[in-house]
């Protein structure tokens, strides 16, 4: 997880990026090495080198902070999903790809660092806004490949696109939730694949 670029509603403060960015950088960093649950906002403001209140001048609280931390793990995980689609040439090879894509970035994203993996758990058990935020996002790709392969005649039309879209959705949810996808080291390999190959069967017309 790099450098901030996406400011969740619970940022506040002055419109100056390079310090948000400065705290979100530094606190990253000190996640990593002390764990989110652990650290408190006085900890970061003396690791960071900035006094308490001035850190509450541009986040309202740690959650905030952890808030855009998450915010820019889950835009990495879409980045690295939607350039995956975008290399297929078939909307049945853009699902496949999506969910193998989004299976190989969670696992690397969300556990790449245990301590930071506190931070997604904390987000997906408490529903941030950043998780909402994403959620919808992914549903709406998985829509567009749907309805591409509907105009294209890959998939069947007679389903409505929103109750399939959110099937579909819900069979990805094991490998897009840290809480859940923790579970499900034993089949990471050869679950997208067995569950894409499944999904398309029953897109067929």
């Amino acid at each position: 997880m790099n450098k901030a670029t996406t400011y969740p509603v619970s940022a506040r403060g002055p419109a100056d990026h390079d310090v948000r960015d400065q705290i979100v950088t530094a606190a990253t960093e000190h996640f990593s090495r002390y764990g989110y649950e652990k650290t408190t906002v006085s900890d970061l403001a003396k690791a960071i080198g900035f006094s308490k209140a001035y850190i509450y001048k541009f986040f309202e609280s740690k959650q905030a902070i952890g808030e855009m931390i998450c915010a820019n793990c889950l835009r990495e995980i879409e980045t690295e999903v939607s350039a995956a689609i975008a290399g297929a040439d078939t909307p049945p090879e853009k699902l496949r790809r999506m969910f193998k894509a989004m299976t190989e970035a969670s696992l690397r994203l969300f556990f790449q660092d245990r301590k930071l993996y506190e931070i997604a758990a904390s987000a997906a058990t408490e529903r941030w806004q950043a998780v909402h935020a994403y959620e919808e996002r992914i549903q709406k790709l998985l829509q567009d490949v749907l309805q591409e392969g509907r105009q294209t005649g890959d998939f069947e039309r007679k389903t409505p696109l929103d109750e399939t879209a959110l099937a579909i959705y819900l069979v990805m949810r094991p490998y897009l939730n840290p809480l859940l996808l923790q579970h499900s080291f034993d089949y990471n390999k050869e679950a997208p694949a067995h569950l894409s190959s499944l999904v398309l069967r029953s897109l067929s017309p």
